[in-house]
Order: structure tokens, then sequence, then C-alpha cells
């Protein structure tokens, strides 16, 4: 299809539209929130210097690439009031991923008097009188990819691809993205997360070819989390991470016990994330307990800040929404998808200043809450993509010293992206060649086997007469691992509820970055020097050979017991210390050691 004549955009007095340009400079830079500190009066920096190398370049598309709360949406509209004044467009579309993301387009263009309408539907065919536009889902786009395009082309029209990396959701998206505005006068797609775990290409994204082969999307405005955290725009977000010990079934029917964040197989990685996350569980209601902990001292000096919970499904999302009413006293607001209701749920909580919501990990990215400080990952997706959007729930800074403390259970995948928050990322479409694949007898039969062993089934459903292998999470508990921040590991691990915990957790709720990191170092230095002269006090108390003696002694009957039970020796291990407290075996004090012996032979004569 042959593109029309471009326009340049220029000022214009004379006007179709009531859309104003100058009303865009004044929208807050996180519409429809409060505006961040400082940037009330005036465009930010860099949606200053996206706008005048967009006036410059005068493109058909434009793809501007910025960190989820940095202020995309008051950028694009003031590109779209400056086109309509301009003449160069007639009509706007915006594109959203979610049903609430297109209420929320809606009510920040009528702040600056363009109207869109956010509740059409496919079956209307052409949008209400008096609408400057639409805004449409990506799946609205791809069940009718052809009505779009008569829409579109009827009339100059500029798209907004907001989050455009959901255009490749699914090669029939992509193809329907394509279709639907290909006719468009101009398209501007917003992304704060352009990579993608997949080589779907991103529609009317331009890819270009590196040194080594691999084409790499090209953005033509970036405004990373660096800078914007440089730029007090976003929050500095503190990470705190959590292990413990997991005993779980497997479908095989075997018991293991494995400590998360320990080294593991990827599948017993994999199975001991699941087990921390599992509702009946101890490790999550005691982790959900320190998150809430952490949100009442953020709300000594922030008195809204509110907190979420991004769940696997909607089943762990209900359960864990019944601990946090248990632990808080009130029920927490839950977002469980895009019915009708929950726009308004997310609306309201947003302008209250309740404690809690509980979101799916699928509806997540919809949910807009600057007030939102605190967050709690409880879900095993681990891809850059999703994790990068779900951190940004929690960034959008309001004023300096804000700070935002997102919970993690302590897996190598999440604590590698926690730290490297920082990098830029490209999305790739070829992909290199793995050690494997170029290594010798690397052969097409291994392909097809490591693509089956890659394959992740959702669990067997436990038949009645409980002989079907099915996963079973049995026993999960918690313990501070780490703090990770700006690149930097704090912290050497403390049990729950512990003064070490409690350092951390305490942190005031309003420090600027350089204070985080200050503070940082100097807690994890009085902690350092304080284990140490723990250390030194116990030596003269401590008796090795006593020690050593209980530990053979504990585990002969630990032996004996497992194979009278039929237990696994990690199972009876972990019953004793879950019963008697304190750590590992290997750990353990002569106290400890003496009363897991004189339980393990109470249970020998039916004390159990």
């Amino acid at each position: 299809m042959t593109a029309a004549p471009r326009p340049s955009v220029v000022p214009s007095t004379l006007s179709s539209s009531h859309a104003s340009s100058s009303a865009a400079s004044q929208l807050p830079p996180a519409f429809p929130s409060r505006a961040p500190w400082g940037t009330a009066n005036k465009l930010r920096a860099w949606q200053a210097e996206a706008l005048e190398q967009y006036r410059v370049a005068n493109p058909r598309d434009f793809l501007a690439v910025a960190t989820p709360g940095a202020g995309k949406t008051t950028f694009a509209l003031r590109i779209a009031t400056e086109l309509l004044e301009a003449r160069v467009v007639r009509r706007v579309t915006v594109v959203a991923p979610t049903e609430h993301l297109k209420r929320q387009w809606a009510d920040a263009a009528a702040r600056v008097g363009i109207t869109l309408d956010p509740n059409f539907s496919n079956a209307q065919g052409r949008h209400g009188h008096g609408f400057d536009g639409v805004a449409v889902t990506y799946a609205q786009v791809a069940s009718k990819p052809m009505l779009h395009a008569a829409r579109t082309t009827t009339e100059p029209t500029l798209v907004i691809l907001d989050e455009v990396h959901h255009g490749g959701d699914a090669l029939s998206w992509g193809d329907a993205v394509r279709e639907a505005f290909d006719g468009a006068t101009r398209r501007l797609a917003l992304t704060g997360t352009p990579f993608r775990s997949d080589t779907a290409a991103i529609p009317f994204v331009r890819y270009d070819r590196g040194g080594d082969g691999i084409r790499r999307s090209a953005a033509d405005y970036t405004y990373g989390y660096g800078d914007a955290l440089r730029d007090h725009v976003v929050r500095p977000v503190i990470f705190l991470s959590y292990s413990g010990s997991m005993r779980w079934r497997t479908k095989a029917g075997d018991e293991i016990s494995a400590r998360l964040g320990e080294a593991l197989t990827k599948d017993m990685t994999a199975q001991a994330w699941r087990t921390a996350l599992d509702p009946d569980g101890e490790w999550i209601t005691s982790v959900l307990a320190a998150a809430d902990r952490r949100l009442t001292e953020v709300r000594r000096t922030v008195p809204d800040a509110g907190a979420m919970v991004i769940a696997t499904d909607q089943t762990d999302a209900r359960a864990y929404a019944g601990h946090l009413a248990r632990l808080t006293g009130k029920a927490p607001t839950v977002v469980l998808s895009d019915d009708d209701g929950a726009s308004d749920r997310i609306d309201e909580f947003s302008s209250g200043t309740s404690r809690w919501m509980v979101a799916v990990r699928m509806v997540s990215e919809g949910v807009d809450v600057p007030r939102l400080a605190v967050g709690v990952y409880a879900t095993s997706t681990a891809t850059p993509l999703f994790f990068a959007q779900a951190v940004g729930r929690f960034v959008r800074a309001r004023r300096r010293g804000e700070t935002a403390s997102v919970f993690l259970p302590s897996v190598p995948q999440l604590l590698a992206l926690a730290g490297t928050l920082e990098l830029e990322r490209d999305h790739a479409l070829d992909r290199p060649k793995t050690a494997e694949e170029l290594g010798e007898g690397f052969s097409p039969e291994d392909a097809l086997l490591e693509a089956a062993n890659a394959e992740r089934n959702g669990p067997d459903e436990i038949g009645p007469d409980g002989k079907q292998g099915a996963f079973e999470a049995l026993e999960a508990q918690a313990s501070f691992d780490r703090v990770l921040f700006d690149g930097g590991e704090f912290g050497t691990g403390a049990e729950m509820g512990s003064d070490e915990e409690l350092d951390f957790l305490g942190l005031p709720g309003l420090l600027d970055a350089d204070q985080v990191s200050a503070l940082l170092r100097q807690r994890q230095a009085d902690q350092l020097s304080g284990r140490k002269r723990a250390a030194a006090d116990d030596v003269p108390a401590m008796d090795h050979r006593k020690q050593a003696e209980l530990r053979k002694e504990l585990s002969q009957l630990v032996g004996a017991w497992a194979r009278r039970s039929g237990q696994p020796h990690g199972s009876v291990h972990s019953e004793l210390r879950r019963r008697c407290g304190g750590p590992e075996v290997a750990l353990a004090d002569p106290d400890q050691l003496t009363a897991r012996v004189a339980m393990v032979r109470g249970w020998f004569v039916g004390k159990k």
C-alpha cells in the first residue's frame, strides 16, 4: 500500500478538534494520578526532547521506549493534540492490552480535549457521535482486523499502540495488527519493555541487524529506568528475597527436601519455588506478614502507601487474600480479571487509602496505581518482559524520596533479573546457537529431546484413589535471605522475625537512592560485626567433640525412624527442625541437637 503524503506537524489556528496541545503540556506526566515530584507544570525533559525529535523527523512510524512510570501517556497525547490541531489526522485510535487501560487512556485523553470511546465494540462498526476516536484492545483488533482497517482509512488516523510488544503475543495477533493499521496516517508505538522471550516480530517496529548477525528492535527514542532513576522520575526499588526449607512429593511419588535459593537443578528449583508459593504453606504467610510489616513502616512517612500481591492464578489470589484478611483484619481488594467490576475496583483502590490489593498475573500489567509502594512477587513467571512490567507497577514516583520494596522468592532467575533491572534490552528476532548446538555430537534428535524436556504442562489432577502421579507441596518454611539494591547485595540471612530481618524491614519510607545505599551498607556492617562478636563469645562454650557426637547420634536415630516410618531422612530432619526450631543440622548448636535427639527418642515410645 502506498503511503499517503505526510504533512509536517506545524501549529495551526484552524482546528477541527477541541484537542489542546497546551492542555497536554499541563497534564501530569503520570496521569491519572497526582503529578510526580517537581513535574506538575511542564513536560519532563525526556518528553520534551522526544517531542522535538518527533517534530523534526516527522515520521509515519515512531517507537518510544520509556520505563514504566516515566509518562508515556502524556508524551503520546501531546503528539496527538498537535497532529489534530495541524489537521494531519482527524481521528485517534488507541490500542491497549487490557480493558482497564482502555478506560485509563480515555480518561487521560479527555483531560486534553480528546474524546475517546472506550466502550466501542466491534459490533458497532463505528464510534459514536461526538468522539474523536476509540480505545480498543489488541484482542478486539485481532478478532476483526478488516473492520479496524476500514475505520482507519476512512479518515486520516493516528494509531497509538500502547505496550506494543503485545502485538507479538501470537502470530495471528501480529498479522491482524498489521492488516488493521497498515493504512494509518501515523503510528506511535509505546512500550516500557520492548524485549520478548520469543522471536515473534512486533508489528511496525524496525529491526536492525547487529555485528553478530542478530536483528534487534530499534527504538526512535529510549528513556530507561537508570535515566529515570537519576532524574527522580521513578522510585528506587529495594528487593527483599526470602529463602527457606521446602518439602514436596514429586509425580513419581518421591518426597524431596531442599532449600530455596541453594544450587539446585532446574526442575528442583521450579518445584521448590512452586512449594514456596503454595497457599497452604507457611512460606507465603510468613512473607506476606513481613511485607505488611514493611508497609506499616512506609506508611509512617507515606500515609496512603499501598501494597499488591501478584498471584499466578485466581485460586492462589483468593487464598492469599484470605491470609491478608486474617493478618490485617480487613479484606483486601481482589482483581481477578477484566470483568465488569475490575476497573472500578482498581480505581477505588487507587483513589483510596486501603492497604492491600491482590491481582492475578494476567491483569497485573493493567494495574496502574501510583501509590503502590510494596509488592509481593508470588507468581512462578520468570520472563524478563513480565518481571519488568510487574516491578513497573511499584516505581511511579510522586515526590522525591519515595522508595519501592518488592518481596521475592530466592530463585536464581528472579535474583538475576532484580540485579540487572537498569540494563537496557532490545527485542531480538534471531537467536544465537547454544553451546550444545555448537558442540560436537549435538544431533537433531538431541534438539527434539531438549525441546520435549523444556515443555511444561500443567499438573495432573490427583485421582480419587490417590495413586495417580501428581506434584504435592508438603511443607514450606521461610527465612530472610538478602536485600538487592543498585546492583549490590546486603544481609547475611536470618530467621523470620529476627533483629537482622527487622533491620531491613524497618528502613524509612522516604529515602533518596544514595541514602538507601548508605543505610544498607551500614546495617550490613553492623550485622557482620555483631555476628563476629557473638561468635567470639560462643567459642569457649562450644565443645566440638560433643557436637560431633550429638550429630552422629541424631543421624542414627533419624535413620532408624525413617526405616520404621517409611519417611525419607530429609523429611524427618525437616519435621524435627520445624518442631524444635533452629537451623539445619550442620549449623545447629549442642542444645538444639540435644532437643532433636530427645524428640526422636520420644517418638519411639509413642510420644508424638
